[in-house]
């Protein structure tokens, strides 16, 4: 995979992570809660593991 497609794939991935934000807002989650937190604590190390990883990246994020 190439640097520009691995971008292309991180932006996708960062572009969810409102809709998880949004979810943690709804009142009638109950366990799920945990799950959706881990998956937001998970995609922003990724990201952020990314962009030290690859940081002329960064500014495309």
């Amino acid at each position: 995979m190439d640097s520009q497609a691995m971008r292309e794939r991180v932006n996708v991935i960062e572009s969810k992570r409102e809709f998880l934000v949004k979810l943690l807002e709804e009142p009638n989650l109950g366990t799920l809660r945990i799950d959706v937190n881990q998956a937001l604590e998970e995609l922003d190390d990724l990201i952020e593991e990314f962009k030290r990883t690859f940081p002329e990246s960064s500014g495309n994020l």
